[in-house]
């Protein structure tokens, strides 16, 4: 790995630090934007998520938290993330259903941190998602 690697995946590490830290402080909230965004955009999965999405949001939120910790740390838990993978896969998740999640997050920490969202932050944000996404996909079993 070049030093430019290193030096990019630290940026990357405290971009997605600095912007998470920002959202947890209203964790209900953000969690709350975020299923409104993902359910416009895809509406069909409205019927995977059980009826209490304050309580689903703080669940989200806390896993989200835990992952991207987890990411910073540079130790992804891939066991973790197929106890999760095979979870969302009992749901009925399929790996299709990644791409409106992963836009829907994208819209909603733009809406939440407005111009402290860069288009470096929002790289940063994108690469860890695919590859959180790509984990779960893969050992957890999602078709």
């Amino acid at each position: 790995m070049s030093t430019d690697s290193i030096s990019n995946d630290a940026k990357e590490a405290e971009l997605l630090r600095r912007s998470f830290e920002q959202v947890q402080s209203d964790f209900d909230r953000f969690s709350t934007d975020f299923y409104d965004a993902l359910f416009r955009r895809a509406p069909e999965l409205r019927s995977l998520f059980r009826d209490d999405l304050a309580g689903q949001g703080m669940k989200f939120m806390t896993t989200l938290r835990e992952v991207i910790l987890n990411t910073l740390d540079g130790a992804a838990d891939t066991d973790r993330l197929a106890e999760l993978g095979g979870h969302h896969a009992k749901l009925g998740v399929t790996a299709e259903s990644f791409a409106p999640m992963e836009e829907a997050l994208i819209d909603t920490l733009k809406d939440t941190l407005g111009d402290r969202f860069t288009a470096a932050h929002e790289a940063a944000w994108r690469k860890a998602y695919a590859d959180i996404a790509a984990t779960m996909i893969r050992t957890g079993g999602i078709a």
